[in-house]
Order: C-alpha cells, then sequence, then structure tokens
C-alpha cells in the first residue's frame, strides 16, 4: 500500500512521529501539520536518477519519492508534468539573464491544486477513508471533487459565499456536496467541522492531512529536472496556505541528499496582495508565527487566507532559503494579468500574476539582481477568474484595448 521507502509521518514542530497504520490528520500531540519521512538513502541505492521515466510523464514519475507503493492502483487524471516557459520579452523589459514560468494551468481542473489533492485522495483510499471534505477558496475544491469522482467517493466542500460562480459550478458538476459560508476561507473552515464531522469524513484541508504536500513537492521535483538538474536562483510563489512553497522547500532539500542536484538552494520568496499579507507581516517582523489578518480583501481568492495553518512550516522555508516574502498592490497584480497576456501569452490567473508584480518590486529593490535565473508561476487558468480580468482589462487607457 504505502512505499516501502516511507519510514513515518512527522509532526513539524515537535518532531513527535506516527506510524502508517490509520488515517492520520494533525500530530496528535501538538495538532500542528505532519509531513511524510522518507528513507532517502534507501532510495538514492535504489533508484538512479536516470530511471523516472518508468513511471510516465506526470508527477507519478517521482514514486520513489512519494507515499505511494510502485503497485498502488492509483487514481490519477493526469496530473503535474506540466511545461516550464521562457519568457523571453518580460525577461528583456525586467532585465533578467532568465526568466521561467511554471504554468500549471494545464493540471485536471485546471490549477495547480491537482497536484495536492490527487495525493490526498489516494490517500483517503489507502487508509479507506469513506469520504473526504475541505474548505476552499476556489481551486482545491474543484480539485478535490474531481479526484473523489473518479475515485468513487463522497466530497463536500465549504466555500465563502462570494466565491465566483465559476468554482461552485464546477465542483457541484463533479458531484460534491457545496456549502456557501459568509466570509472567507477561515470561516468556511469553521462551518466545515460541524457539517463534515470526523470520523465519517476526512479532512483534506491544507495541511491538516500529510499527503497534500508530498503532490506539491513533485513541482520541485520537476523544476530541477526541467532545468538540466540546474536549480534556479529565485523561485516567487503567491502564498496563500503555503503548501507549494513549504514542498518546493522540502523537494530541494530531499534532492540534494539525494544527490541528484547539488550547489545551493533556490531562494525562496512568499507573494502575498496588500489587502492580505499575514506571513509577510510576520516575516518582516522576525515573529514565529502569523497573526490572523483582519478584513482580508482581494480579487486573487487564492490569496484570500487570513491566518495559514502552517505559517512555521512557510516561515522556515522562505528563511532556511535565503529568500523573502513580498506584497504586492491590487493594482500591480491586475496590471501583470495584462502584461503576461499580451507579452507572452499566457491568460493568467490573478495569484499567478502576483509572483510577476512582486519580481518587478524585487528587480527595482536590487534584491533579485539582473544576472540571476528566477522562476515565476501560473497557478492556474485566467478562465476561471472573470471578475478579475474585468477588472484588470478595465485598467487599460481606453483605444488601448489590444494592448496595455
Amino acid at each position: 500500500m504505502f512505499n516501502p521507502a516511507l519510514v513515518s509521518l512527522e509532526c513539524h514542530d515537535c518532531r513527535a512521529a506516527c506510524d502508517l497504520s490509520q488515517p492520520r490528520s494533525v500530530c496528535p500531540a501538538c495538532a500542528r501539520p505532519l509531513v511524510a519521512r522518507y528513507d532517502l538513502a534507501r532510495v538514492r541505492r535504489e533508484v538512479p536518477r536516470e530511471s523516472l521515466g518508468r513511471f510516465g510523464t506526470d508527477l507519478w514519475r517521482y514514486r520513489a519519492v512519494l507515499p505511494f507503493a510502485a503497485d498502488f492502483p492509483a487514481v490519477r487524471l493526469g496530473e503535474g508534468g506540466t511545461p516550464l516557459l521562457p519568457l523571453p520579452r518580460l525577461a528583456g523589459e525586467i532585465g533578467l539573464a532568465g526568466l521561467w514560468l511554471k504554468e500549471e494551468s494545464g493540471n485536471p481542473t485546471a490549477s495547480f491544486k491537482a497536484r495536492g489533492l490527487a495525493l490526498a485522495v489516494n490517500g483517503a483510499v489507502a487508509f479507506g477513508v469513506r469520504g473526504i471534505a475541505l474548505p476552499s477558496a476556489g481551486n482545491a475544491g474543484s480539485a478535490a471533487a474531481a479526484y473523489a469522482a473518479a475515485a468513487g467517493m463522497p466530497c463536500r466542500v465549504a466555500v465563502p459565499d462570494d466565491t465566483p460562480e465559476a468554482f461552485v459550478l464546477e465542483v457541484r458538476a463533479f458531484g460534491a456536496e457545496v456549502k456557501l459560508v459568509p466570509g472567507t476561507i477561515s470561516d468556511a473552515g469553521r462551518a466545515l467541522a460541524g457539517w463534515a464531522p470526523a470520523p465519517q469524513w476526512w479532512n483534506v484541508a491544507t495541511f491538516k492531512e500529510p499527503f497534500r504536500l508530498e503532490g506539491k513537492k513533485t513541482l520541485g521535483y520537476e523544476i530541477a529536472e526541467q532545468l538540466g538538474w540546474r536549480l534556479p536562483d529565485v523561485i516567487l510563489y503567491p502564498t496563500g496556505g503555503g503548501t507549494g512553497l513549504v514542498g518546493m522547500h522540502r523537494a530541494f532539500r530531499e534532492l540534494a541528499e539525494l544527490g541528484w542536484t547539488d550547489g545551493p538552494m533556490p531562494r525562496l520568496v512568499a507573494v502575498q496582495v496588500a489587502g492580505c499579507a499575514p506571513i509577510v507581516r510576520a516575516f518582516e517582523s522576525r515573529a514565529p508565527r502569523a497573526e490572523a489578518w483582519a478584513n482580508a480583501h482581494t480579487v486573487a481568492s487564492g490569496l484570500r487566507v487570513p491566518a495559514p495553518f502552517a505559517d512555521t512550516l512557510i516561515l522556515a522555508a522562505m528563511r532556511e532559503s535565503g529568500g523573502t516574502a513580498v506584497a504586492v498592490s491590487e493594482e500591480d497584480m491586475l496590471d501583470a494579468m495584462t502584461d503576461l497576456a499580451t507579452a507572452e501569452g499566457v491568460y493568467a490567473c490573478p495569484e499567478g500574476a502576483a509572483t510577476l508584480a512582486a519580481l518587478r518590486q524585487l528587480r527595482r529593490s536590487g534584491e533579485v539582481k539582473a544576472s540571476e535565473r528566477v522562476v515565476v508561476y501560473d497557478t492556474g487558468s485566467g478562465l476561471k477568474y472573470p471578475e478579475a480580468w474585468r477588472a484588470a482589462l478595465a485598467r487599460r487607457a481606453p483605444g488601448q484595448e489590444g494592448t496595455r
């Protein structure tokens, strides 16, 4: 059922270890996130880097460092294996030696959330769980509903009542139940507890189970392989719940221990918006934890996360990699959406465009140098964000509909 190299599930904060004998959510000792621990020395001995292709071109090519055994019949919809696109025009404008965009919109349900939810649902299958549930700002709910449908498993999703209609329709299309909750994703999370109680429903919210992180870490493995195992200098990532940022940090540490890469780890940059920036505030004040953000607001629904549960892991990823945290204005984010479209042909989501806006800030401040190689993200399709795109296009000058 599970990968024989998977040793245990370990608490990031108190280091307590849990076995795999039953479904696991958070640490039973301190209620903080659990992370998977592997015998990487064994993987290094048994799995040459050149053999990855035997498991395909999607994220399952990294099965040697994923939780499930090689013969486990995984629920798969074609997740991962997304392109790393060069951005030559924007690189020239910004003044960079190399700039790439990890384009995640080609995933099932058109976002990066497929990576994590694929692993979470397969974890539910492996543990014999009957149903899953989660709060969502949109894309995570869509992915969870799709994989639950593929697994023949019921799913419940609680979302803020102002979630863009495209997400709500998609979740319902997959047969999942939807609960609309006034407020933010934090309010949706509180409402979920009574509507989808344990143990009948396994909560697969961000960092409330250990396997979503494992799916997201494949972002780091893919970037490394796509760049010929030479890691970039800087990676900017839109950070709401933070699973992708933490996952890449884990991936780069594992890659070094496996001997598949050498050289320094990329500096990881958490990108948030001015209307909801709890991680930026905690990082800048050198706080050990992030305080909840009051009156969170932004059209980038995936960044409207007032109180990230895994704040300690997110802050550790930035600090240990020598990275930083940046908050961008709503206006700069909207302008970056149209810039990606007109300069590079990428119809980005607002969360992804925020990374381009943040890169511009860091180039102006000198924190990213012209000689550096940089990766930014488009975490999902702009097609799901008509409201954000109306706002972005409205900022174009009259008569400039075809250009910015």
